[in-house]
């Protein structure tokens, strides 16, 4: 019985359809079939059923699944004989187990082992988005949602290869054929089916795939360092605060006419912030050591400035309280003990699990009424400056799994904030797009794979959300990083935030009036010079060394083509050597000199000259942005038109004890807006707060005055 249940080996590429009755298997049978000129698999089932119907009057009975089962692999078997590379199949034993199931919640054991071991390429899972049609065989009008399920179980459970198909006939049709030619690409890439649906389900086109492959292989080119940008050689100095009180009025006087939204990169958990915490915890001995011997072992001088301050912290007395009610005696233990316990019960899953959670979401301010967190901080500098006409727009980009995190603390300083402010307050999330997560290799360049044999993505750090940037409709767009903000002197912060936004905006004016002139075709050879003489001195842009030599026609595309670009000025502080990117004229690879942030992993260090440079910098990039992504008629540029593709990140991480390689994107104020027009613009070092380790929190912008 079990030999004719056996299927033939073949290289032939098998599609079974799969799913409940009246759900447009053979349809779509037949019409992949002749498209890719090969035959196909009918359903034996149909042709024994109606004979028996014919003959007996009868309809199926659990003694007739056998018989049809077998019928259907000899049908298989020779339909493969004459298969033109691909056979598709109307149905397959795995059908025939589920109706068993179904009908009579039994399946024979022959039956079910044959089907759990029959194999296909690919799976076409037929939704039950189609009206079910009474053919005279048909009895199960009812319950189709929860069949459908049972079906998609099915294939779960027997990990098979699979992929829905909905929609009407045509739009199967047109899905169905795309899948099937991806399915041979990604197995000429070496390949399995099973690699091709997780592909194909994060929505990864396999041409990112292989240009992400090639990425490790050919590896990335460091960037060619010309000198640092400097006070006056691409960075602007206001002369004076009044210089930026000046512009800061002029972006009051304009913003009323504008569209504005703060974007905020949320979406990054805090583990670096408490790393020297955990690592505390993993090799402390707690049974065998003091805490100062830890530290003296270790020489752990994170550690010491964070029990010094530990009362500082605005989380303290959270903490304390937990401690107090889980030990009753806690009162007399030894200090050193009391500290292993709140370092324990801060970093716990089960109990507060600060390195765990994203940023945006842990206590960093402590007021005389509330402990604030980050997100509440960006709502409260929002309705400063990124507000018009009495609204305030600001967009996080955040871990799908956190947003109930993010809504309720929104939901609990929202109308306070709008209230103090009379400014309303409009908030969006968005999710980074694991469209835009790139493939792990190890240290051999072969696709990375975990423990049950899956590929493995990891997302593609900041530089993903020029996507989430991409999507948004603004005129103006202030972008600061969530862990960036100050306890008090807001109104000193907005000062800044403003004059930048209002350089822009005057900017911004100037590329519009000469682009309107180009649209009208008003520009005149003589006004030619005065264009370039902008283009250089304000805006810091290199003019190919033949362009005198172009015809006006030229000249005048060519101008177009470097202003008709995205616009973001970047505020600079001074370097006081915080790790991280930095302004840097640099040279790409067709020769051209532009103003970009580099970062540090981004230099090749055994070049002593680059080496120079890089330790000759006098500013540092704190991820303050303001932003103009439309252009001179009102139209949103397209973003990802203006990313730098030959710059990113390849990484080293680990994962359960293997090492493996990772690719990150350009980040988004590094490669992801190369292309941009750029402007760095000196501002005080009081704009720039971060916390990058816990212990940045004792710093005086993130205490109490």
């Amino acid at each position: 019985m079990e030999e004719n249940l056996k299927q033939q080996h073949s290289a032939t590429v098998k599609i079974a359809l799969f799913g409940p009755e009246s759900t447009g298997k053979t349809t779509l049978s037949k019409q992949l079939a002749d498209y890719f000129d090969t035959v196909w698999a009918p359903e034996f089932a149909r042709e024994y059923l109606e004979k028996k119907l014919n003959t007996t009057a009868q309809t199926c009975s659990p003694e007739d699944l056998l018989p049809i089962a077998i019928g259907q692999v000899r049908q298989e078997n020779e339909a493969l004989l004459t298969a033109n590379k691909y056979l598709f199949c109307d149905t397959c034993l795995l059908v025939t187990k589920v109706f068993s199931e179904i009908n009579y919640n039994f399946c024979d054991p022959i039956l079910d082992k044959a089907a759990r071991k029959h194999k296909y390429d690919l799976f076409f899972l037929t939704d039950v988005d189609v009206p079910w049609e009474n053919d005279g065989l048909r009895d199960q009008p009812d319950n189709r949602e929860a069949h459908f399920t049972i079906f998609k179980e099915s294939l779960l459970q027997n990990n098979k290869p699979f992929v829905v198909l909905s929609g009407n006939a045509e739009t199967r049709f047109e899905q169905a054929k795309k899948i099937i030619v991806e399915l041979d690409k990604a197995k000429e890439m070496g390949f399995s089916s099973h690699d091709f649906v997780q592909i194909y389900e994060r929505g990864i086109s396999l041409e990112t795939i292989n240009s992400h492959l090639n990425v490790f292989r050919l590896g990335i080119s460091k960037a060619v360092l010309v000198r640092p940008a400097t006070k006056n050689d691409g960075i602007i100095k206001l002369s004076s605060e009044y210089e930026f009180q000046q512009f800061s009025d002029y972006f009051d006087q304009r913003k009323q006419s504008l569209s504005m939204t703060k974007f905020v990169p949320a979406s990054g958990a805090a583990s670096r912030m408490f790393k020297f915490l955990n690592e505390f915890l993993n090799e402390f001995d707690f049974e065998n050591e003091t805490i100062n011997a830890y530290i003296n072992r270790k020489n752990a001088t994170g550690l010491t400035v964070f029990l010094a301050g530990m009362e500082k912290f605005p989380f303290f007395a959270s903490i304390d309280k937990k401690l107090r009610e889980l030990y009753f005696d806690f009162d007399k233990w030894e200090s050193d003990k009391k500290n292993y316990y709140f370092i324990k019960l801060l970093l716990e899953p089960e109990h507060f699990n600060f390195s765990n959670k994203p940023k945006g979401i842990l206590p960093f301010h402590k007021y005389a009424s509330h402990v604030a967190t980050p997100i509440e901080e960006h709502l409260n500098e929002a309705v400063y400056y990124a507000n018009s006409n009495g609204v305030s727009n600001i967009h996080f980009t955040i871990s799908g799994i956190h947003q109930s995190h993010f809504e309720k603390i929104i939901d609990k300083v929202k109308k306070k904030i709008e209230k103090s402010s009379k400014v309303a307050i409009n908030i969006k999330f968005s999710i980074q797009n694991p469209a835009t997560d790139t493939i792990a290799v190890d240290f051999e360049n072969n696709p990375f794979r975990n423990d049950s044999g899956k590929l493995v993505f990891r997302p593609a750090g900041h530089g993903a959300l020029i996507d989430n940037l991409n999507r948004l409709d603004a005129d103006v767009i202030f972008i600061k990083n969530i862990d960036n903000v100050i306890q008090n002197h807001i109104e000193k912060i907005t000062l800044y935030k403003k004059a930048l936004g209002g350089i822009l905006i005057e900017l911004q004016d100037k590329i519009f009036q000469i682009l309107n002139q180009i649209e009208n075709e008003s520009i005149q050879q003589e006004d030619i010079e005065a264009i370039i003489s902008f283009i250089k001195t304000k805006l810091s842009i290199t003019i190919i060394e033949d362009f005198q030599k172009y015809t006006l026609e030229n000249k005048i595309n060519y101008i177009k083509d470097i202003l008709n670009r995205p616009i973001r000025v970047c505020g600079m502080v001074k370097n006081e050597g915080e790790a991280g990117g930095g302004p840097f004229w640099i040279r790409d690879s067709k020769g051209v000199i532009s103003l970009q942030i580099i970062e540090t992993s981004q230099i090749d260090l055994q070049n002593l000259s680059q080496k120079r440079i890089l330790e000759s910098a006098t500013h540092f990039n704190p991820v303050d942005l303001v932003c103009g992504i439309k252009d001179f008629k009102g139209n949103k540029f397209n973003l990802n038109e203006f990313v730098d593709h030959e710059t990113g990140f390849i990484v080293e991480k680990n994962k359960n004890g293997r090492d493996l390689k990772a690719y990150e994107l350009p980040g988004l104020w590094n490669g992801a807006m190369a292309r941009w027009i750029t402007l760095f613009v000196e501002v005080p070092i009081a704009t720039f707060n971060p916390v990058k380790t816990v212990n940045d929190l004792l710093k005086q912008a993130h205490q109490p005055h």
